[in-house]
């Protein structure tokens, strides 16, 4: 296969094609995969033609020391709080927009004032964040040899030493709800050690709801792990076949968004043979394909410090009428809210429109779980479309638009597209077809 590069954009549309792996894509034989992968190219054509995938060395929340994460000191500063001590992974790396530091270890602690921001980790990360920081220029990195909680009460009292203790008292240290018992014991316990010491604040979900309006960078970065999706999505229905198993269509799924651009799994894939498709997060296992089943895809990638996220039913031989019915009920549910997703409908009102959708078709009841779900850097993030959401949703939102039908002892399926709320509706990142999938 030959990749052509048209003129005019040559540097950045190869840019593109590196970033996303498809540099290595070949033997895409099938009118069905080669338009899916015509569909990837169609992102790249609307994306890297602008600046959208310009990929700058972090994300962008704490760009400078004047305005350090301007979202999250005017929040403190709303709520009365003087100081944010952060543990929570996801969060840090949000916020001091690093990439290439962080993993899935609680490594990591960070402490924002109105007037800096300092990171404490250990030295497994110090130099790969120090780089980062070096880069971006506005936080500081400390890799002192001392738990988190004494480190950041002898780092509040430094900061307050020239003050009145009472002066000290009167601030609000906010943190986090995921925070574990024992961290705040052990953080009541290190600010007993020092003269001056803050108000600890709870919070709820405080920093989770400022990431949930994605910029420009994030969205893009999002976009290019869909894209790699995309085209394993496309790979994987020219390779299985009936008498694989579970476990087997699994492994090649995620070694082909590992090898084409992912550089991690959004979260283990699933793949869910016949009756197990009944179980909406059923794991691989030795279950063997056969004819006639339909297989629940449901997998996506981590590409650029950001999660993608799609399913797609596919079925190995004609299906039954009873799926042909179910499946006709999915895709009339998922673009009958696709087509109306925009700011100020509500996660509750989506999702009471699909059940409705399901209901109509003769399959009341048979979905069970939300409609969707937020997306970012962690694969499940705010808003949900729920029935427990009645916020309205707004501009920058990442959704996840994904009805389900699960019939237990028969088969289950679900069809999932992913993309954000703009000002005028809903820009899907998904370019897999919702025509039905037969192998």
């Amino acid at each position: 296969m030959v990749i052509l590069i048209p003129g005019g954009h040559s540097l950045q549309y190869a840019h593109c094609l590196f970033l996303c792996g498809f540099l290595h894509i070949y033997r895409l034989e099938s009118s069905f995969q080669g338009g899916i992968l015509l569909n990837i190219f169609a992102v790249f054509r609307n994306c890297c033609g602008s600046d959208q995938l310009d990929f700058p060395p972090g994300k962008g929340w704490l760009q400078n020391i004047r305005g350090v994460n301007r979202p999250l000191r005017a929040a403190c500063a709303d709520a009365g709080m003087g100081a944010f001590f952060v543990r929570d992974t996801s969060n840090i790396a949000w916020l001091t927009a690093f990439d290439g530091v962080f993993d899935d270890e609680d490594a990591h602690a960070l402490l924002v004032t109105p007037s800096d921001a300092v990171l404490h980790t250990d030295s497994r990360y110090s130099e790969a964040a120090r780089a980062a920081a070096a880069r971006e220029g506005a936080v500081a990195v400390d890799d002192a040899r001392v738990a988190h909680a004494k480190f950041v009460a002898e780092t509040f009292a430094a900061r307050h030493a020239d003050r009145p203790s009472v002066e000290a008292e009167a601030i609000a240290l906010g943190i986090e709800d995921s925070m574990s018992l024992a961290g705040f014991r052990a953080l009541e316990a290190a600010f007993a050690e020092v003269p001056e010491r803050p108000k600890l604040r709870e919070t709820s979900d405080f920093i989770v709801n400022l990431r949930a309006v994605k910029d420009v960078q994030e969205i893009a970065r999002m976009k290019a792990a869909q894209a790699v999706t995309d085209a394993a999505f496309a790979h994987i229905v020219g390779y299985m076949r009936p008498g694989m198993t579970e476990r087997e269509v699994q492994i090649e799924l995620e070694d082909f968004m590992r090898r084409h651009g992912a550089e991690g799994l959004a979260f283990p894939s699933i793949v869910a043979a016949g009756a197990n498709g009944a179980s909406p997060h059923a794991i691989p296992g030795q279950t063997v394909l056969e004819a006639g089943q339909c297989v629940v895809l449901d997998f996506g990638a981590r590409a650029h410090g950001y999660c993608s996220d799609m399913t797609r039913t596919v079925f190995l031989g004609q299906p039954s009428q009873k799926m042909r019915d179910a499946y006709a009920a999915i895709r009339s549910a998922n673009e009958q809210v696709e087509a109306v997703l925009k700011p100020g409908v509500t996660g509750k009102a989506m999702h009471e429109l699909a059940e409705r959708a399901l209901a109509d078709a003769g399959f009341a009841g048979k979905m069970g779980h939300s409609l969707g779900h937020g997306v970012g850097i962690d694969i499940h993030e705010q808003p949900a479309l729920s029935p427990r959401n009645e916020q309205p949703l707004v501009p920058g939102n990442v959704v996840t638009v994904e009805p389900g039908i699960y019939l237990p002892g028969e088969f289950g399926m679900r069809l999932e597209d992913f993309g954000v709320i703009t000002p005028d509706g809903f820009e899907v990142f998904t370019r897999s077809t919702h025509d039905p999938v037969i192998l």
